[in-house]
């Protein structure tokens, strides 16, 4: 705990003298949010909500800054995100600390987490500078056809529990370059987190005269995500979360004619053929299948093997979990911390009845564990599914493996393919043949298709996101900045006459 309390310390999150909450004068007077670390089920502090009053003044204020910044030169916008990336370097330990202790993944994990948000910095700095537009050639005489990006306006930004900073970064460092203000609503299972990072963001923009409405928080519940969703004065709302909830957002965003980036559910199969690198593959599925206990939207749920290395592959798998460690994640001997609560105990325990349920034999059998620091902790499972069965075409957040056979790789791509969601997948093989045909138009039909790298871990430089049940977004690298502009064609006639186009006639 004295390494917790040195980090709240230094991340400036000290308890207020109202009610023992945290920032309650900066981001709320509704009820306190208390925030409870997976790790041993203590308080950290609390978090006041904003009202429905609070909430309306907070995007008047994002409008108001969006008059202003989008005035603002691009690399000029950059060189304030160049600052915060820079801040973010030097509170890069304790903020890391922070996210591992109220999320509850990894020492390493938190860091790195923190570490995508200095990259994503990098990258939309770079980006400030490359917001091109196109010269088009026409087909009139003396004219010019050109298309050109603005910024678009105020961003909704609703994030999840298992990422609480870096999926913030992906949005609102790219949509501040852009010229758009965010209004960030985190996930109120890691409040601190979010203020935590509003308050880092907050120094640089004092400190550089630029108005608060450019970074905005809105921290509360469910309802607050409503009025992001319902609010025509938020032309973008990017929402990362359950399907459930990105069905729920897109509909009432859809009915305003607003536009979504949704990056939803994912149940990400690895196909391992009998020319892989066995070894290697092992590595990545590990961490895939563990990394953040199962809590990651690109966690491997389905691991697809060749019957000719089945049994082989499968016996180094449960060698390898048995080396795992399961504890406190700020011991950096663990590798899997708890779960976030007691709600997602439940889910996993209900998906291994559901296993038995579906004929599913266990080849590990997990559950919760006893003696340790919270009631969160669970050892991970992996089940052998005779086919692909009901349960094995949901996602359940937790630490659960099933684990398929097939025997020609069409069949495994169809196996990949045969479930709702579509973020991301991975085929470990050295044969050139089956990798270029796992990335074909015939192969996965995922958002992402690593070849011999896991389905978690996704790099900030290409486009994030999946298709089908996954939401269709796309963020972080690429072209994906240009879901937070509005595009322009401007036609420019530089001569003296008026040809219509397409040859069209019109005299008087």
């Amino acid at each position: 705990m004295d390494k917790v309390q040195s980090a709240l310390q230094t991340l400036g999150l000290t308890p207020s003298e109202k009610g023992g909450s945290l920032g309650a004068s900066f981001f709320g007077s509704g009820e306190v949010i208390e925030s409870f670390s997976p790790a041993d089920g203590r308080s950290i502090g609390g978090v006041q909500a904003v009202t429905r009053q609070e909430y309306l003044r907070i995007v008047s204020s994002a409008q108001e800054a969006f008059r202003y910044w989008r005035k603002v030169p691009a690399p000029q916008r950059g060189e304030i995100v160049r600052q915060i990336g820079l801040a973010l370097r030097k509170y890069k330990e304790p903020l890391g600390i922070l996210v591992s202790y109220e999320m509850g993944k990894i020492y390493q994990e938190g860091l790195g987490e923190v570490q995508e948000m200095i990259d994503m910095a990098d990258f939309a700095v770079g980006l400030s500078r490359q917001l091109y537009g196109l010269t088009i050639a026409s087909e009139r005489p003396n004219h010019r056809l050109m298309e050109q990006w603005h910024p678009l306006g105020p961003v909704g930004i609703i994030t999840s529990f298992n990422f609480p900073v870096a999926v913030y970064a992906w949005n609102a460092f790219v949509a501040a370059v852009c010229g758009d203000p965010v209004v960030w609503k985190p996930s109120e299972k890691t409040p601190l987190c979010a203020v935590a990072v509003q308050k880092i963001i907050g120094d640089v923009l004092k400190e550089n005269n630029v108005p608060e409405g450019v970074f905005t928080l809105a921290v509360g519940g469910r309802e607050v995500g409503e009025w992001i969703s319902e609010d025509p004065r938020l032309p973008l709302v990017s929402a990362t979360g359950s399907i459930r909830m990105g069905r729920i957002v897109g509909q009432k965003v859809a009915a305003r004619l607003g536009r979504t980036i949704l990056e939803l559910g994912g149940n990400n199969a690895a196909i391992v053929t009998p020319h892989a690198n066995q070894d290697l593959a092992l590595r990545a599925i590990i961490f895939g299948a563990v990394g953040t206990a199962g809590q990651r939207c690109t966690t491997t749920r389905r691991l697809i093997l060749h019957a000719d290395i089945y049994e082989e592959f499968l016996e180094k798998l449960l060698k390898a979990y048995q080396q795992l460690r399961i504890g406190h994640p700020l011991d950096e001997t663990v590798h899997i911390g708890p779960l976030i609560d007691e709600q997602a105990v439940q889910v996993y325990l209900r998906a291994l009845d559901t296993v038995r349920e579906q004929k599913g034999r266990f080849l590990l059998e997990g559950g919760r564990m006893a003696d340790m620091p919270s009631p969160y902790y669970v050892s991970p499972s992996i089940a052998e599914m005779p086919e692909q069965m009901p349960i094995t075409c949901e996602e359940t957040f937790a630490p659960l493996l099933y684990v398929m056979k097939y025997h020609d790789l069409e069949e495994a791509i169809e196996l990949n393919n045969a479930v709702p969601q579509g973020l991301s997948s991975a085929i470990f093989s050295d044969n050139f043949q089956e990798c270029e045909y796992f990335i074909s138009p015939e192969g996965s039909d995922c958002g992402l298709a690593n070849v011999n790298a896991g389905t978690s871990g996704a790099e900030i430089g290409g486009a994030f996101g999946g298709e089908k049940d996954t939401g269709g977004g796309r963020e972080a690298g690429s072209d994906s900045w240009k879901a937070y502009m509005r595009r322009q064609t401007n036609t420019i006639n530089y001569g003296k006459d008026l040809p219509l186009a397409q040859g069209i006639k019109f005299d008087f």
